[in-house]
């Protein structure tokens, strides 16, 4: 996650938006510093960078999917929070792979599983996955990608 550890990189960035009197990013980053604790305390275990990922990816799925539902019962001003939120909340995460490592990582996967079919999709989509340890994976775009190649 850089150099700085993303608790103390979110403890900085609270302290920055209290003195910009920015309420909703003040809001957001003491929600994500809340879920990753809680996390910490839950678990009973130091938060490591995947710990952290889960936590990110966790809040993040809520998020878009309360902007989705906002935006069906036609509270669009709702959503445009959510997404806001989304957005801060994804400047703490890993970048995501680039289509090409994603075909690469789905292409070692398939030759590494003996993948040949649809019914394999579950073996090739977790071989992908650890090949692309460190980098923020959407499922829905890798088993996209998975299903693809299967085809």
């Amino acid at each position: 996650m850089g150099l700085m550890p993303l608790l103390e990189r979110i403890q900085k960035d609270m302290v920055e938006a209290m003195k910009a009197k920015d309420e909703m990013r003040l809001g957001t980053v003491r929600m994500v510093k809340t879920a990753l604790q809680k996390y910490q305390v839950d678990s009973m275990k130091a938060l490591d960078e995947e710990s952290e990922l889960k936590v990110l990816s966790s809040l993040l799925k809520q998020r878009r999917e309360a902007a989705e539902m906002f935006r069906q019962g036609g509270r669009e001003e709702l959503a445009v929070k959510e997404e806001a939120e989304a957005a801060l909340i994804q400047t703490y995460m890993p970048e995501a792979p680039s289509e090409a490592e994603i075909a690469a990582a789905v292409e070692a996967a398939m030759t590494e599983t003996g993948a040949s079919s649809a019914k394999d999709m579950g073996k090739v989509i977790a071989a992908a996955r650890g090949k692309l340890t460190g980098k923020r994976i959407d499922g829905k775009v890798l088993s996209d990608a998975v299903k693809s190649r299967l085809a």
